[in-house]
Parts: structure tokens; C-alpha cells; sequence
């Protein structure tokens, strides 16, 4: 079986594999205190120009939601998202689990816009029972979104506007963010996130690490007693060095962009190949995710071959599915895939 249906089902990058064997019966302080967690932290705000930034690191992107949003609201608040947000979707209720309700808006092309959020806080606070009703207090927002596509610096700017208008925390989902940032046409890079965002993570799980994200936090408030928080959610990694090893590398000689590129050149590869053969697609994704749609009687002859994802049923006949390149496709696993398209 060939596997389109995520980018985080191969291990790790060989260099990661190769640091983690070199360093394997060194001594370090645990909790994400030694040396290696140190230098990581170095490089990111190195890399998103952000000298005060506060960089903590968390195994996986459900955990860094949870605790952020946990650290991020009082008892009373909410997080506004797409209904299409992976909190309010692919978290089996974490974040409703510490407490706190998520605030769906719907979405265009996986998006939700700062008038659609700014319009839902000016009703909240509009209605004379709004101390009755859950408060909004975070944007979430993921970069690139469900759909894979992706916030313009215009739409931060405005969304980040809103957020200040009505005293909202603007935070970043950044699972895919390098494939975002090497997505054609992007023009965010992370020193504008770091200027406009009260936190946002770089995501390590789906681009080439084992396992881990990398929370950057940017609001002062958000740093206060963090660490507590990451210990009481089961977060505070005592190996936490593998974490901050893992970053180092990754993030070292443009490793992160490299293969992020690489995946982005696939896909569109795919789609190049899927346009010519005359399929739609259900929406435009400039990264790695591509949304095609087809009709069952392909899908159904492709998934003895493939695997890949059902994003939901477009007419009695066709259904919109996703094919997902990695930082490790194999090249000729896409050639197969086109190749095998061709003969249907």
C-alpha cells in the first residue's frame, strides 16, 4: 500500500535519527533544561527575530493546543475557530475537556475573516445577558488551515486589528506551517508571525521530526507560570532534551525549508497531473494537501493501490479526497500515482 493519506507516517529524517544515535548515552538535565532545548530556543527566535520571545516544547499539536488554550483563558472564556478548526473537529473535545467551549464561525476555503469574528464579539457584547454566555478570548487560527490553504499578511493584519479591537489573543496552529511557508504565493514568513501573533507553534510531528512542537509565545501574559501548566497537562517531557535536539537539527542549514519544499513540489506535481486529466478540484490548495474530485468508481479501483483521505461526498457519483505529499515522498510514489490516474 502507498500512503497519501497524512505527512506525519514516515519516522524521522535520517540527520535526526543520525543526532539522537550520537548523542543517545549523554547526561543532561531533564524537563527541557539542557543544553540542546537551550540552543533550539536560540535558533528560533534567531529565526523569527524575536529576541523576548518564550519557546517552550510540547510532544504532539493536540497537547500544545490544549495547554495553550488552557494557559490562555479564564474559566468563563472561549476559543473562536473555523468549524472546520482541528480543535473543534480532530481533538476529541480537548479543549472542552479543560473547561473551556469552542466558538465556531463558518469558514470560506477553510478560512474564517476578521469582520465574520469582529461581527460575532460586537453581538456577544451587543446582548444585555452577554455575562451569561461564554466570552471569546482567543482567534484560533491554522496556518495552513484544514484545507490546506493559507492566511495572506493582509488577512493577519486585519484579523490582528479585530483581536485588538475587542481585547482577543491571536494564536497560531502551525502542524504544517513549513509547508505553508514555502507554499507559492505565500508572503508570511515567522518574523511576521512573531510580530503579530500572541503565540503560534512550529510544527515538528508532520515536518521530519518524531515526534514535537515548538510553542512560541510572544504575549507576556501567556508566559507567566506556563511551565506549571505544561507539568500539571502531562507536557513537561523529563527526555525533554530529544525534543530540543530534535528542533536543532531540523531547523539547522535550512533543513525545515528543504524539505518542506520538497513535499510542496510533489503535490504540485500531483496537481499539475490531476488538472491535465481534467478532474476539479473541490478547492484550491497551493501546499501539500490536494483536494481532487473523483468519481467513486476511480476511487474505488486507486485504494487498492492507495491510501488516502475522504474529505465527504461532492454528488450521488463523486466524493472530494485528499492526497497528502510528505517531506519524504518518495518521488516515484507520486509517478506511480500519476501514472496509475492515467490509466483510468
Amino acid at each position: 500500500m502507498i500512503r497519501f493519506n497524512s505527512d506525519y507516517l514516515e519516522g524521522a529524517h535520517p540527520r535526526i535519527l543520525k543526532r539522537l544515535s550520537e548523542t543517545n548515552f549523554e547526561q543532561t538535565p531533564g524537563y527541557g533544561e539542557d543544553k540542546y532545548c537551550e540552543s533550539a530556543r536560540n535558533v528560533i527566535k534567531d529565526l523569527c527575530k524575536a529576541p523576548n520571545a518564550y519557546v517552550q516544547f510540547i510532544v504532539g499539536g493536540t497537547q500544545t493546543n490544549m495547554i495553550l488554550l488552557a494557559a490562555a483563558l479564564r474559566p468563563h472564556q472561549g476559543a473562536v475557530a473555523a468549524e472546520t478548526g482541528h480543535i473543534a473537529v480532530h481533538e476529541s473535545g480537548a479543549i472542552e475537556g479543560t473547561g473551556h467551549k469552542v466558538l465556531t464561525l463558518p469558514h470560506k476555503d477553510g478560512k474564517i475573516s476578521a469582520g465574520a469574528v469582529s461581527e460575532l464579539c460586537r453581538v456577544h457584547f451587543a446582548d444585555e445577558s452577554f455575562e451569561h454566555m461564554v466570552q471569546p478570548k482567543v482567534v484560533y487560527l491554522s496556518q495552513p488551515t484544514e484545507y490546506g490553504t493559507l492566511y495572506t499578511r493582509e488577512e493577519l493584519i486585519a484579523m490582528r486589528g479585530v483581536c485588538d479591537r475587542w481585547n482577543l489573543l491571536l494564536y497560531v496552529d502551525g502542524a504544517r506551517l513549513g509547508y505553508a511557508l514555502e507554499a507559492p504565493g505565500n508572503d508570511v514568513d515567522l518574523p511576521f508571525l512573531a510580530e503579530v501573533c500572541d503565540a503560534f507553534y512550529i510544527g515538528g510531528t508532520k515536518q521530519g521530526a518524531l515526534f514535537g512542537e515548538a510553542l512560541v509565545m510572544m504575549n507576556d501574559a501567556l508566559k507567566a507560570d506556563f511551565r506549571y501548566i505544561l507539568k500539571q497537562k502531562g507536557a513537561m517531557l523529563a527526555k525533554g532534551r530529544l525534543l530540543g535536539l530534535q528542533f536543532e537539527e531540523l531547523l539547522k542549514d535550512g533543513l525545515y525549508n528543504e524539505t518542506s519544499r520538497h513535499a510542496i513540489r510533489l503535490a504540485m506535481k500531483l496537481k499539475q497531473a490531476l488538472t491535465d486529466l481534467g478532474y476539479p478540484f473541490y478547492i484550491d490548495s497551493p501546499t501539500n494537501q490536494q483536494f481532487p474530485v473523483m468519481p467513486d468508481s476511480a476511487i474505488e479501483k486507486l485504494s487498492r493501490k492507495y491510501a488516502f483521505a475522504n474529505f465527504g461526498r461532492v454528488d450521488a457519483t463523486h466524493t472530494c479526497v485528499r492526497f497528502c505529499t510528505s517531506w519524504w515522498t518518495p518521488e516515484e510514489n507520486v509517478d506511480a500515482l500519476i501514472a496509475d490516474l492515467k490509466k483510468l
